[in-house]
């Protein structure tokens, strides 16, 4: 778990915030990114729509497909921001390194990650296939920052995952913020194990291989390849069945500590996990008072185990 003291910065559409930048002059506040989420993280608000000189109120605008370019401009081709929008987009894109993630405002031209509106050029429809101009270039300049969309975060296993990947992602800006080793790396890779298995246990081998066959490479190069291996593998939820799989290689390290009704009792929890009869948090918190009663050091270092705040609750919705 990270200490207090380490501040997270997420980048945020401004409009999310409660600023009154759409183009009506009204906003699209969220309340889990501020009234919750806010409470552990500060925001970085973006709203390039505004930064490129658009004004609050305007002229609705739009993604409009003109031969082999999208242009960003009024239904009427008038107020057309291409060039300053990409402009602007490609400035911010290199210059977030120190962000650990990025929530956009869903369906916008700009912030869109996905099934943005493209409108045909002569007026007849449009295809939602698009993604927002400023959206684009800060994931293509930042691969592994872990983004999401507002309209996604209301979907419980589409929260917890965007927020474990923020503070996964977090530890690992905070790894390399120290002198890079192969040591340092083995040892993050093993504090995530758990939190990996749960969500592809063939990519927590892979990674191990990596880093196990490759420590002769350039120690930055094996970083990279590292991170890119492991932002991949959490990006898709976790399973039921593979949390599962997980719980039940957790409760072998107990099998000599506890009495056979505890093993009796952590055994029909995780089994009733599995059958959705019980959130995540059930039988999670019988193996986290185990551990209190029966320390192991291992495990103590699992993300799995504490991977953001508990006042968040994001796994009673699991």
């Amino acid at each position: 778990m990270l200490d207090q003291d380490d501040n997270i910065v997420l980048g945020i559409s401004a409009c999310l915030t409660g600023d009154q930048v759409r183009f009506d002059k009204s906003h699209k506040k969220s309340d889990f990114c501020m009234n919750q989420l806010g409470q552990f993280v500060k925001y970085q608000k973006f709203c390039p729509e505004v930064a490129v000189g658009l004004p609050v109120p305007r002229p609705t605008i739009r993604q409009t497909e003109r031969g082999d370019l999208i242009h960003i401009s009024r239904p009427d081709g008038s107020m057309d921001v291409t060039e300053e929008m990409h402009h602007y987009s490609e400035k911010v894109a290199s210059k977030i390194s120190h962000l650990s993630g990025f929530i956009f405002m869903k369906g916008s031209p700009s912030c869109g990650m996905e099934r943005v509106k493209v409108y045909y050029e002569h007026g007849l429809g449009c295809r939602h296939d698009g993604v927002g101009v400023f959206a684009e270039h800060v994931m293509k300049a930042n691969p592994n920052l872990p983004c999401e969309e507002s309209g996604r975060l209301n979907d419980a296993h589409l929260r917890e995952n965007f927020v474990l990947r923020v503070y996964t992602y977090k530890k690992w800006q905070n790894l390399l913020s120290q002198p890079l080793s192969i040591h340092a790396l083995t040892q993050f890779h093993s504090q995530q194990k758990y939190l990996v298995m749960s969500h592809n246990l063939a990519a927590y081998k892979e990674l191990g291989r990596l880093l196990g066959e490759n420590s002769h490479q350039p120690i930055e190069q094996l970083a990279q390849q590292y991170i890119s291996g492991l932002m991949l593998a959490l990006k898709k939820p976790a399973s039921r069945k593979n949390h599962t799989n997980t719980l039940q290689h957790l409760q072998g390290y107990f099998k000599k500590c506890l009495t056979k009704s505890s093993k009796q009792e952590l055994s029909e929890q995780i089994l009733a996990y599995r059958h959705g009869l019980v959130p995540l948090m059930v039988p999670l918190a019988l193996i986290n008072h185990y551990l209190k009663d029966y320390p192991n050091e291992y495990l103590k270092q699992q993300a799995y185990l504490d991977p953001y705040p508990k006042d968040l609750k994001l796994r009673y919705g699991l």
